[in-house]
């Protein structure tokens, strides 16, 4: 019995595919995500050499490309495009998004080298796609690749004309977030970390798992050509509340199971966390930390986008673009605000047309995007995109959510003292209280740039006035009811345990300013560790002396207007003399906060003065301080090369006489470090200084920072970074 014979293999007519990875990512800008994978922006063509193992003749039939994205490919959703070469194909009229295909002139087709240049549609949907060839009755997977956003293209939605801010916006890694107070404005800086390789992978998987996805893949997919879809899909899916989101968010300790807030100093060390860890939310984000992971998916995706903070950030829960402050008097319970003030909020803006609000392009450009989860926007945690020019006009009737971020800029304040038989005596009406020094990084430098004026006029002006008036008249009442919302993780203010208040509310006294000047001053610069030293300054324009009752309290605050705890508080009878000033000094020991203010971000002091003669009249003035942390020191040696290890240490002296416990110190950067590095110190003494070595291998070359978090029982997360340059190995 003889072997059977063997079949014989067909030869594939497809030999090989160049990608072109190098000089294709270079000329796309996204050689910095990598070198190994083809990730191109829409609008823009790029080359690729199919190898075939005879020659090509086009009478033996044409070469036919397809390329498409998603489970459910259709070229009438523009999530699938037919090319053949030559030129030919027919294409059907309902087809969207069609890609071109040319054969270059370089080509060698008698030798079946074949160098092509395809070009993805400027409206093409981002994602991944397949590229399959068809010839000769063969069929190959030619590619797999990533197509993005373009604002170089003129032709895309989020084209940004000037090449300094496409700079910023896109393809920086590193920016400043904003912190702090409107008097005591801080910064940090954060590391975005959009272009580290796995971010492919990562936002890739953010798109997949938003819940319009799970319900109509197709739909979703297709929609995704429209940067205005896709900006509002993200903004849901960095928040956890209702999908498998990124962050949790949180905003009273214990921070169980995770870190506070503010132990991030970068994006990448969240996104890499959330998904290896199957997609459960990553415990805890703020505001900050929701915006900035925000900025570097959108960044990746193409979107120009920065971050941008709000002081004095108004949370209108009944959307009515007012905001009811509550202040006691001496030894009464405070009565909770449903509506709030935060020191400050942080949202991110996206750059894109909007041809859906208007055909002329009178709302295109900047739209806040704001991924923290406070509002039900159609049903969802999200917020935005919300047109910063719409903003600016008072059209709170067209969407997104412009009634919401509106009242955060532009809300009237109205602030009232609550006494002790429950009456209410409105002690001031403030137009102009909410947001102010509204800040962005400047384009190419890390200095403050104050953008207030694109959000509103200036305070107190006609124009501003007209405008708030425009806007409150306008119809922007909910067009859907919400469903039962599932708050655990959202940002709101809770009512008292009398629901709504009904106490009297003695409106008949007309509000005037009042003869009477009174305002905190600063003995030294507030730091932390150290006793805080302020003055409540007074001052008469009445011509007899007034008898005073001062009631003055400490508080330890959040950020968002939530008080963590009672510091101090004290009642003082003074007199102040006709035509002079009236010193009052404060001080708070460092033993008296130190405890409170771990958890806390502001030392609110509040002053409310009451002219005995004539208890209606009463003044209020509020100070928030920021406590500027004890320094902190980080040096690398130079010299740095990539893959080679650099050495590196972290000083500090511990300013106080108690001892620092639960000392840790975590290490980050791109490209410097592929994970955070934590690690645990010894308890440190009473006014002792430690040193702390450490080594690593920076994997990526050029200009790179790296940051440096240290965290303990007294002091919270204090943060240093330094530059460190990385030459090729």
């Amino acid at each position: 019995m003889t072997d059977p014979k063997p079949e014989e293999v067909k030869e594939s007519v497809f030999k090989e595919v160049d990608f072109h990875f190098k000089s294709n990512n270079l000329e796309h800008r996204t050689k910095e995500i990598s070198s190994k994978q083809l990730i191109v922006r829409r609008g823009q063509p790029f080359s690729l050499t199919v190898k075939l193992t005879r020659s090509f003749n086009s009478t033996d039939g044409s070469l036919f490309l397809h390329a498409s994205t998603g489970a459910h490919p259709s070229q009438e959703r523009g999530t699938a495009s037919l090319m053949s070469i030559p030129a030919g194909v027919q294409i059907p009229p309902s087809a969207k998004a069609v890609w071109k295909a040319e054969l270059d002139s370089s080509s060698s087709p008698e030798l079946g080298i074949l160098k092509l240049t395809l070009t993805p549609p400027a409206d093409a949907p981002v994602g991944k796609f397949t590229l399959v060839g068809h010839y000769s009755g063969e069929e190959q997977l030619l590619a797999t690749l990533v197509v993005l956003f373009n604002p170089w293209c003129p032709e895309d939605w989020v084209y940004l004309p000037d090449q300094e801010e496409r700079q910023e916006y896109v393809m920086n890694e590193k920016g400043k977030v904003f912190r702090g107070s409107g008097n005591y404005i801080t910064s940090m800086t954060w590391d975005f970390g959009q272009f580290e390789e796995d971010m492919v992978t990562i936002c890739m998987m953010l798109l997949d798992l938003n819940h319009k996805h799970q319900k109509d893949p197709a739909d979703d997919v297709s929609a995704r050509c429209n940067p205005i879809y896709v900006s509002r899909v993200v903004s849901a899916m960095i928040n956890s509340q209702d999908d498998r989101g990124v962050l949790q968010g949180r905003w009273v300790s214990p921070y169980i199971g995770g870190h506070t807030p503010s132990h991030w100093s970068g994006s990448h060390a969240i996104l890499r966390q959330w998904f290896r860890n199957g997609f459960y939310p990553v415990k805890y984000g703020q505001c900050w930390v929701f915006a900035s992971v925000m900025c570097s998916v959108m960044r990746f995706l193409g979107i120009p986008c920065r971050v941008v903070t709000n002081y004095q950030s108004a949370h209108d829960v009944n959307a009515n673009l007012l905001i009811d402050m509550y202040h006691s008097d001496y030894g009464v319970r405070e009565i909770p605000s449903h509506d709030s003030i935060w020191n400050y909020h942080v949202w991110t803006e996206g750059w894109m047309k909007r041809p859906d609000l208007s055909a002329e392009g009178k709302f295109d450009g900047w739209q806040v995007l704001d991924p923290t989860p406070q509002e039900k926007s159609d049903g969802v945690y999200c917020c935005g995109p919300a047109s910063v020019k719409a903003i600016l006009s008072g059209e709170t009737h067209i969407k997104y959510d412009m009634p919401f971020v509106f009242a955060e800029v532009n809300a009237d304040c109205v602030d009232w003292l609550v006494k002790a038989d429950g009456t209410k005596v409105k002690i001031w009406s403030d137009t102009g209280k909410v947001g102010q020094n509204i800040s962005t990084k400047s384009v190419g430098s890390d200095k403050r740039n104050n953008i207030t004026s694109s959000y509103k006029h200036e305070e107190g002006s006609e124009k501003e006035r007209a405008v708030f008036e425009y806007a409150i008249t306008r119809d922007f009442a909910p067009k859907d009811s919400d469903e039962e919302n599932n708050d655990e993780g959202v940002e709101t203010e809770e009512p008292g345990e009398n629901g709504n208040e009904t106490t009297d509310v003695e409106e008949e006294t007309p509000v005037t300013i009042p003869p009477l000047s009174i305002r905190f001053e600063e003995e030294s610069e507030p730091v932390n560790g150290q006793d805080v030293k302020v003055r409540l300054v007074l001052h008469s324009e009445a011509t007899v002396a007034r008898q005073l009752s001062i009631s003055i309290s400490v508080v330890a605050m959040g950020y968002n207007g939530r008080e963590v705890g009672a510091i101090q508080q004290e009642m003082q009878e003074k007199t102040l003399l006709a035509g002079k000033e009236l010193l009052v000094p404060i001080l708070v020991p460092f033993s008296a906060y130190s405890k409170l203010m771990v958890e806390s971000d502001t030392m609110k002091v509040e002053a409310v003065v009451t002219d005995k003669k004539n208890p209606d009249h009463v003044c209020l003035a509020e100070d928030d301080i920021v406590l500027k942390n004890p320094p902190i020191s980080v040096e690398v040696e130079a010299g740095g090369r990539q893959y080679r290890m650099l050495n590196g240490a972290v000083v500090f002296a511990n300013p106080v006489n108690e001892i620092l416990t639960d000392c840790t110190l975590t290490l980050s950067g791109c490209g410097l470090f592929s994970d955070e590095i934590i690690v645990k110190m010894k308890d440190i003494k009473p006014k002792t200084t430690v040193r702390v070595k450490f080594a690593f291998y920076p994997y990526k070359t050029g200009k790179r920072t790296l940051y440096v978090d240290f965290d303990c029982s007294l002091f919270r997360d204090i943060k240093k970074e330094c530059t460190v340059i990385v030459a090729k190995y």
